[in-house]
């Protein structure tokens, strides 16, 4: 069972030029978000102004030390902080629907997307020339989510539900929309950016969303004994839903993990160890990546960029938080295939959201073992994709044909974004 994910186009080029620096564009410069300085006043042919009298002297201070004191239009950034809160002006310029707290769609976007502009809006706010900036934008956000919870699946019937415990639907639940099925990996994007976002604000009300959608997710372990590989979590609510995948798995145990760090309940690191096991379990291949998901015994063995990102990223914070060197080294193991595996071609046939997810995670495990890849592989992406894939007003384009899409922008944004903040920021 999948959703539809849009593919980007095969680029040769992609290779050669991604690894080339590139330049910011005239109109891309850290002025563009700051007054312009006026024109000289004196006449073209002058190379140099006369020597003005006293009383000049003093006015031209006076206007000088005024022009000091006035306070910039925007935000002062720069480089990678500059190009992402370009993207997410274009986001919010293009996709957010004013006064809703809400994304366009059908006629609201889906959680999916809604997730990863949450993700760029809590990236951006690391930034700390934009913290200050972001604040606003992060209430919106939370304002915008709270239409997704669903406390019982009370919606339209899209099917027979196998939880009804309190989580975010796919689509806005009742009354704002139809609500119904709740996928467990969308839960698992949002459940780890209000993890952030408490860390960040320190206000308990995101923490709690954190709690309650681990709480949707443990319920939702498979442990019945009759299963194929007994253990991990579904793809959705769906009582029809057969699929236990990579993708619900592993980020619910990073999401374990942070809860473990801020709350220091044991029963958050036990529920990591295993998810992280049972992946390691049932879905690790030969090649040291993992697959996607196994169904009805059979595995599947599509090798997607996210999937190798999310455990990574819980190899890595297992290590940290209990000091077991082998979680390091699993995490190693994998980093080290999927850098052969997923060529920068391989990673430009995939949504932009697949890289995203995988390139914070690299990053992270660079920043503990200091290895270089991480960054760079994201700054060669991004910029590929802001001189190759970027319309006018800085609105990004994906799938075949290319089309603007929420979920693009977003994931470019939170790449640049990421690129800017410190990696402790990442998690």
């Amino acid at each position: 069972m999948s959703r539809t994910m849009p593919i980007r186009r095969p680029c040769v080029a992609f290779v050669i030029a991604a690894l080339l620096p590139a330049a910011l564009p005239a109109s891309a410069s850290a002025t563009h978000l700051r007054a312009r300085t006026p024109a000289s006043s004196y006449p073209a042919e002058n190379s140099r102004p006369r020597a003005p009298s006293a009383r000049a002297h003093a006015a031209s201070r006076r206007k000088v030390s005024r022009r000091r004191r006035a306070k910039p239009r925007g935000p002062v950034v720069h480089g990678d902080a500059l190009r992402a809160y370009l993207a997410f002006e274009a986001m919010q310029r293009d996709y957010y629907i004013q006064g809703s707290g809400l994304y366009a769609g059908e006629p609201f976007s889906y959680l999916w997307p809604f997730s990863q502009a949450l993700a760029s809006t809590v990236s951006l706010a690391h930034v700390p020339a934009l913290a200050r900036t972001l604040r606003r934008e992060l209430s919106a956000r939370l304002v915008g989510l709270q239409s997704y919870l669903d406390t019982d699946n009370s919606g339209a019937p899209e099917g027979t539900y196998t939880s009804s415990l309190p989580a975010f639907d796919a689509t806005a639940a009742p009354p704002t929309g139809p609500g119904g099925t709740k996928y467990y990996d969308d839960n698992d994007w949002v459940g780890i950016e209000m993890v952030r976002v408490y860390e960040l604000t320190h206000e308990p009300g995101p923490l709690g969303y954190a709690e309650g959608i681990m709480a949707f997710e443990i319920a939702g372990w498979q442990s019945n004994p009759a299963l194929p590989c007994p253990g991990g979590i579904p793809f959705s609510n769906e009582a029809e839903n057969s699929d236990r995948n990579t993708v619900t798995t592993a980020p619910a145990a990073e999401l374990a993990l942070l809860l473990y760090r801020d709350t220091h309940n044991p029963q958050y690191l036990q529920f990591a160890q295993q998810a992280y096991k049972w992946v390691r379990s049932c879905l690790l291949l030969p090649s040291w990546l993992y697959a996607d998901h196994i169904r009805h015994g059979v595995v599947d063995a599509t090798v997607w960029s996210y999937n190798q990102g999310t455990m990574i990223g819980a190899g890595t914070l297992l290590y940290q938080l209990t000091g077991n060197a082998e979680y390091l080294f699993q995490a190693r193991q994998t980093a080290r295939a999927a850098l052969e595996y997923l060529t920068p071609a391989r990673l430009y046939l995939e949504n932009p959201f697949f890289p995203s997810v995988y390139f914070r995670n690299l990053m992270y495990l660079d920043s503990v073992t200091h290895d270089p890849p991480g960054a760079r592989l994201a700054q060669a992406y991004a910029d590929y994709a802001w001189q190759y894939d970027r319309g006018a007003g800085n609105v990004f384009l994906g799938g075949s044909p290319p089309s603007a899409q929420l979920l693009v922008q977003a994931s470019i944004a939170q790449i640049y974004a990421l690129l800017a903040t410190p990696p402790a920021a990442y998690f």
